[in-house]
C-alpha cells in the first residue's frame, strides 16, 4: 500500500506534515508518528496545525513539535503530507496557500469518499483509524524503527478513535497492532491512557456538567442532542478544545440510536458532532449539511441559530430514522 508512497518521498528533502483543524487523538498520533518515521529516514519535517493542541495531547509534542504555520515556514517545504482528513479543506488556511503553488501534496487517511487534490492518496475507510494505517508505513519499511515516542502516538491515535477498542471498526488487525505498539514501545496502557482521559480540570467538569443539563430526547427517544455554548465556555473559561468527547454522554443514555453535539460560538456558527451507535448512518445527516466522516461519526457545520441548526438535523434524522424502520418492515 505505502510502496509508491515510499518510492516517490524519496525525491524530497524538507516535508511539511498537516494534521487536521480542531484535532483529535488521531490526527496528533499520526502526525507526530510519520514526522518521526521521516526524520529516522533523514528528511527534514516540520509538523503543522492551526489549532490549538488539545491539553490531554500535548505531551505528544515533546517528541514533535507541532508549529503555526506561517508563510516563511511553509516556503521551507518541498512536500507535504496531510494526515487524518480526506480534503484539503480540513486542514483550514493551507488549502487557500496552496491554491497558486505547485507543490505536491500526499494524503493519509481513513474517512470515506476523498477528494481527488492529491498527488498520491493512501485512503482505506475500513481501518480503525489513520494511526492503523501509519503502522502499515512502518510495516512495510521497517518496523525496527519504532520506538516508544512513535508507538505511543500510534496507540494514542487507535484507542482515541475505536473508543478504546470498543467500536465495530475495530478488527483482529487493529488488536494485533496493538499488542505490537505495546510490545516494541515497551509500555503499558494506562501510562497513555491515564494521560488522555484521567486529567480533567475543574473548569472542564464544570463544563461538562452545564451541557449535560441541556441534554434533549426526540423522536421517541431516538436521538439526543447536548448543547454547549459561548457563555458555558466564557462562565467556565474554557475553550472548543475542552469539549472532546463529551458527545459520548447523550449517545449513552438508554435506547438511544444517535446524539448530536452542538457548539454555539455564535457569530462563528454552530459546529456539530454526530454519533451513531446503530444502523443509522450519521455520515449521511453531515453530507446533508456540507459536512462528513464515517457511518458511526461525522462532524458538520450549520450557519445558525442553535435552535433552527438543531431542528434542521434532528429532521435529517427522523427521515432516516423513517427509512431504516421502512426498509426493516419490508
Amino acid at each position: 500500500m505505502f510502496s509508491e508512497f515510499i518510492k516517490k518521498i524519496k525525491d524530497y528533502n524538507h516535508i511539511g506534515v498537516f494534521s487536521h483543524v480542531r484535532p483529535d487523538g488521531d490526527c496528533i498520533g499520526a502526525q507526530v508518528a510519520i514526522s518521526l518515521w521521516l526524520q529516522k529516514n533523514d528528511f527534514q519535517v516540520t509538523a503543522f496545525n492551526e489549532d490549538e493542541i488539545p491539553l490531554n495531547m500535548q505531551w505528544l509534542m515533546k517528541a514533535v513539535d507541532i508549529e503555526t504555520p506561517t508563510e516563511e515556514k511553509l516556503a521551507e517545504c518541498d512536500l507535504f503530507v496531510m494526515v487524518d482528513g480526506n480534503a484539503l479543506h480540513r486542514f483550514g488556511e493551507i488549502s487557500e496557500w496552496l491554491e497558486d503553488k505547485s507543490l505536491p501534496i500526499f494524503m493519509i487517511d481513513h474517512h470515506p469518499n476523498p477528494s481527488d487534490e492529491f498527488d498520491i492518496t493512501i485512503s482505506v475507510d475500513d481501518a480503525s483509524s489513520t494511526c492503523e494505517l501509519i503502522y502499515g508505513l512502518y510495516e512495510e519499511h521497517s518496523l525496527s524503527q519504532l520506538d516508544e515516542a512513535s508507538a505511543k502516538a500510534l496507540y494514542t491515535g487507535i484507542i482515541t478513535d475505536t473508543g478504546s477498542l470498543q467500536f465495530e471498526s475495530v478488527t483482529p488487525r487493529t488488536v494485533a497492532i496493538v499488542s505490537d505498539l505495546l510490545a516494541r514501545g515497551d509500555f503499558r496502557p494506562n501510562e497513555v491512557i491515564e494521560v488522555i482521559y484521567s486529567n480533567k480540570t475543574l473548569p472542564q467538569m464544570k463544563l461538562l456538567s452545564m451541557a449535560l443539563d441541556t441534554i434533549q430526547l426526540f423522536e421517541d427517544n431516538q436521538i439526543a442532542v447536548m448543547s454547549v455554548t459561548k457563555e458555558m465556555l466564557e462562565e467556565t473559561g474554557t475553550s472548543n478544545a475542552d469539549c472532546e468527547g463529551f458527545v459520548k454522554y447523550p449517545l449513552s443514555v438508554a435506547n438511544i440510536k444517535a446524539a448530536i453535539l452542538v457548539k454555539d460560538f455564535h457569530d462563528d456558527g454552530i459546529r456539530i458532532s454526530l454519533r451513531s451507535r446503530s444502523n443509522v448512518d450519521v455520515n449521511v445527516w453531515a453530507k446533508e449539511l456540507g459536512g462528513g466522516g464515517h457511518k458511526k461519526a461525522a462532524g458538520a457545520w450549520h450557519e445558525g441559530p442553535r435552535e433552527k441548526a438543531i431542528e434542521e438535523i434532528v429532521k435529517i434524522g427522523a427521515k432516516q430514522l423513517k427509512d431504516i424502520e421502512t426498509t426493516t418492515v419490508l
